[in-house]
This record gives structure tokens, C-alpha cells and sequence, in this order.
């Protein structure tokens, strides 16, 4: 099987989060919405210390922590529950870019069929958004910015600081996919100013299933988002459905691991991404980066080799490393990567492009022996 280098689509699950979670599932039955047993209680304990330790890591108060089944289902929250605000407000115009996510694309595209009005911006050659783009779509009746963190098929982190002070001064809603940087970029996020936040556990080590929705107060009351499912009122009314606490412990634990390991996971990923590059140098095979390295996440890299299929490079180096070529997302019917095209990026290096991501725990052995012959097979493959 080889090493595995795909961790922008799922990171292994961290053992003491794991541990965290059998003890939930062995010894603390109970629905977190009982009320009338100490079975509930005892769950529902467990729920609220793990909203507290997400809260924590993100320097929100747990009030604003809401769980979801994960980041799509977190952003279409977002989107979607303003539909009654808008419609009320007469702002029903939303502003994103062409790179983010699909569970943010296609939600706003579903909006416009209800009706919105959605302006999309382009990234530059960099991989990153213009802030001054977005600004100049501003209108009087733009409800809603939705611009990712950081990139899951480059790494490029993008402006939000920038983005959401603005935002703010003109009382519009700024929404942040911060799935790919949650846990990583830690201090970038405690700082950012945003109306609403999303990501997933298991993209820092915690459990697939489940993710976080932060809604932030504004004079003391949250945004108008309204749940877009029906059935209960689990999360006070946001997210219906029986809270699964085992997987809410596991991401309390992540997210507790992380606050206490990012600076320290931060050189690590660092000192990888520079080995990888060394190696990449030292092969002589011919390559390029796709996006601005000074604006990248230590732990992703997307290298185009150049006249080298990704596909059949994939293929031919699987039992030694597992990589992509997108978002997996996307991966079941492929067609060029829309991140690199909005890039401006010609579709035959797309073609040659992959993404190779990691983490703090990556072994420094099985990575160089793995990169050492997914670099020989692409010399081998190139023309």
C-alpha cells in the first residue's frame, strides 16, 4: 500500500481521539437529549465538554458551537438558512469564488435557482482571491461572502482577514470553509472576523461523520440562519437529529489535541514540505508548482510534471504512495481539476498535475523511500 500522502482528503484518526471514542461507545450509552436519566445527562455532559473544547481552539464562547455531520452539510446551513432572512430583507445576493469547495458551489447555484444572485470571483495566477475583487462586487443588497481558508487542491491560503475586516465595517455576512486550515492555522483563525465558520473533524485526525458549524454573535444575538431540515431540536434548533456523542467526543479531542500541538505540528509539516522539495530538486525530473509557495500550507503540495500523465503516474505508484489529482470530492467522474482552470493554468498541465498532502505524524523513512519512487516512475514516464 505504500505511505499514505492524501490527508487533505481525510487525516488517520489520532489514536487518543479513537481511545476517547471507544470509552464513549463502551461505557456512556445514553441520547444527549434525555432528560429524565442519568444516562442522558452523563451524554449530554459529554457533548458540552467537547463544544467547550472546540470553542477553545477557535476562541469562540460554546455557544456559538453547533454540530453537523461534517463541513458540506455545515456550509449548506450556512447558506441555506439565511433563505427566509433574505427573502425578508430583500438581500439576495451572495459573493464566493471559483475555487472553493463543491458543497459551497453547488448551494449556491441551487440558490440562484431559488431566485439569487451570485457574482463568482477568480483567483489570480497565484491561487489566491483579490480582496479588491470582491469588494468591487459589493452591492446594497449583498447578503452573504463565502470564501474558503485555504485551498483543498493547492494549499494556498487565502486573504481572510482582509476579506472579513471589510465585511464587517459594511455589516454583510462573511462565511469561512476553514475545513483544510482548523487545527493548523490556529492564531489565523482566533484573530478572523466572520459571521459563520465550517469544518470537519476529520481533516485534523478526529472522526469522519462529524463537523462544526460556528455561528458568531453579533450584539448578542446570532445570525438569522435557520435550520434547513426538519425532525427536532437537537443543536437548538439548527441541526435536527439525534447527536451522535461518540463522534462529538472525538472531535472535542481533536480539537483539544490541536490547540495544544499546532506549533509544534507547524515545523514538522514545514520541515516536510522542505524534504519533499530537496527531493524534488534532486531528482531532475521537470516540474513546476501550481500557486504561490509564500502563501501555502506547510503540510500540501500540487506539482505538475511536466508531460507526465497524473493518472498514469497515479497508477503506476500506488503501491508506493497514495496521492490525487483533486478534490476527492470530485474524484468519481474526472474531469480537469476547475481550481487549477480557474488558476488560468492550461488544461495539458492539469492533466499532469497531482497533490501530494501530509501531517505531523508522517514517517521521515517511508516519505523519502515513497516520493523517491513516485520521482523515479515519473522520470520514467516523462517524454
Amino acid at each position: 500500500m505504500g505511505i499514505y500522502l492524501d490527508y487533505n482528503a481525510s487525516a488517520p484518526i489520532d489514536s487518543e481521539v479513537l481511545k476517547t471514542m471507544i470509552n464513549v461507545y463502551r461505557d456512556h450509552i445514553g441520547n444527549a437529549d434525555s432528560r429524565t436519566h442519568t444516562y442522558g445527562e452523563g451524554a449530554r455532559e459529554i457533548v458540552e465538554s467537547a463544544r467547550k473544547q472546540v470553542a477553545e481552539l477557535l476562541k469562540v464562547t460554546p455557544g456559538e458551537v453547533f454540530f453537523t455531520s461534517g463541513a458540506t452539510e455545515s456550509d449548506n446551513i450556512a447558506i441555506q438558512g439565511l433563505f427566509d432572512y433574505a427573502c425578508e430583507s430583500g438581500k439576495k445576493h451572495i459573493i464566493t469564488s471559483t475555487i472553493e469547495h463543491k458543497a459551497i458551489l453547488e448551494t449556491v447555484k441551487e440558490m440562484e435557482r431559488r431566485g439569487f444572485e451570485v457574482d463568482f470571483v477568480d483567483p489570480n495566477a497565484s491561487g489566491r482571491i483579490d480582496p479588491e475583487k470582491v469588494f468591487q462586487k459589493i452591492r446594497d443588497n449583498t447578503l452573504l461572502v463565502s470564501i474558503m481558508h485555504v485551498n483543498n487542491e493547492t494549499g494556498i491560503i487565502q486573504p481572510i482577514h482582509e476579506i472579513g475586516g471589510e465585511l464587517e465595517a459594511r455589516n454583510i455576512f462573511f462565511h469561512i470553509d476553514a475545513t483544510q486550515s482548523c487545527g493548523k492555522l490556529v492564531k489565523e483563525l482566533q484573530t478572523a472576523k466572520y459571521s459563520m465558520l465550517s469544518f470537519s473533524a476529520h481533516k485534523l485526525e478526529g472522526p469522519q461523520g462529524i463537523g462544526v458549524l460556528v455561528l458568531r454573535k453579533k450584539n448578542y444575538k446570532l445570525p438569522p440562519v435557520k435550520s434547513i431540515m426538519f425532525g427536532g431540536q437537537q443543536e437548538r434548533g439548527i441541526r435536527p437529529g439525534t447527536v451522535p456523542v461518540a463522534l462529538v467526543a472525538g472531535c472535542g479531542k481533536a480539537c483539544e489535541i490541536a490547540l495544544n500541538s499546532y506549533e509544534e505540528n507547524a515545523k514538522k509539516l514545514k520541515d516536510i514540505k522542505e524534504l519533499i522539495l530537496k527531493l524534488l530538486i534532486e531528482s531532475g525530473v521537470s516540474y513546476s508548482l501550481n500557486g504561490d509557495q509564500a502563501n501555502c500550507l506547510d503540510n500540501t503540495i500540487n506539482i505538475c510534471f511536466h508531460g507526465v500523465s497524473s493518472e498514469a503516474l497515479m497508477l503506476s505508484s500506488k503501491q508506493y504512495c497514495s496521492i490525487s489529482n483533486g478534490s476527492a470530492c470530485t474524484s468519481s467522474n474526472y474531469e480537469p481539476s476547475y481550481v487549477l482552470s480557474a488558476m488560468g493554468i492550461p488544461t495539458n498541465q492539469i492533466e499532469n498535475s497531482i497533490r501530494i498532502s501530509w501531517g505531523p505524524k508522517t514517517n521521515i523513512d517511508e516519505l523519502t523511500e515513497g516520493i523517491g519512487k513516485l520521482l523515479a516512475i515519473a522520470k520514467s514516464l516523462a517524454p
